[in-house]
């Protein structure tokens, strides 16, 4: 069993900033890429930034210069530091996590719970 779990969303005001974590656990033999997608209301599933066990980065256009994804791959656990918030950055995120858990053959995505970031204007 693996789980996938979000911590950190909030409301805030447009400027500030705030910083996500999740933590996958469970029965984990390797970890590949870790990352947020976010949704916001009427709106389909957007990615937001990923990052492989390599540490390379992915950005959406979007967020690029005010979002920083990291990973502490000892404790498989990934961050999303947001700075410079905006209004249009309000929707639930969610956490990913592509993992091979022991016994396993294949990386599988896994999905956390979402966590809502609102952000006041």
């Amino acid at each position: 069993q693996v789980q996938v779990v979000e911590s950190g969303g909030g409301l805030v005001q447009a400027g500030e900033s705030l910083r996500l974590s999740c933590a996958a656990s469970g029965s984990i033999f390797s970890t590949n890429a870790m990352g947020w997608y976010r949704q916001a209301p009427g709106k389909q599933r957007e990615l937001v930034a990923t990052i492989t066990s390599g540490l390379r980065t992915n950005y959406a256009d979007s967020v690029k210069g005010r979002f920083t994804i990291s990973r502490d791959n000892a404790k498989n656990t990934v961050y999303l530091q947001m700075n410079s918030l905006k209004p249009e950055d309000t929707a639930v995120y969610y956490c990913i996590a592509d993992i091979k858990y022991y016994g396993g053959s294949n990386y599988n995505r896994y999905w956390g719970q979402g966590t809502q970031v609102t952000v006041s204007s």
